[in-house]
């Protein structure tokens, strides 16, 4: 445990940052959850939904360096790659 005051704010400000950071990594997980359920379920037009919403959230996490760029390009493309190889099979 800290014993400085200064290390005692910044485990406080840590806290609250991590807080508030993990509502956007956890709205961003589950839209894409959300979007592979149902593209195993095969309903792809619900999942293009879900995936629109997967996108905005993940593009916010990483405009606010939640999460890096790269990361949620990442799961963007690999997100649309599988709805569009659903799409392709169906």
């Amino acid at each position: 445990m800290a014993n400085i005051q200064s290390a005692k704010k910044r485990i406080r400000q840590t806290q609250k940052r991590t807080a508030h950071n993990r509502t956007y990594i956890s709205a961003a997980r589950t839209y894409v959850k959300r979007t592979r359920q149902l593209i195993a379920d095969g309903k792809l037009d619900e999942a293009q939904a879900s995936a629109n919403m997967a996108y905005k959230t993940l593009d916010k996490a990483a405009r606010k360096k939640v999460l890096h760029p790269r990361n949620a390009a990442r799961r963007k493309g690999r997100l649309m790659a599988a709805l569009e190889k659903a799409r392709q099979e169906s």
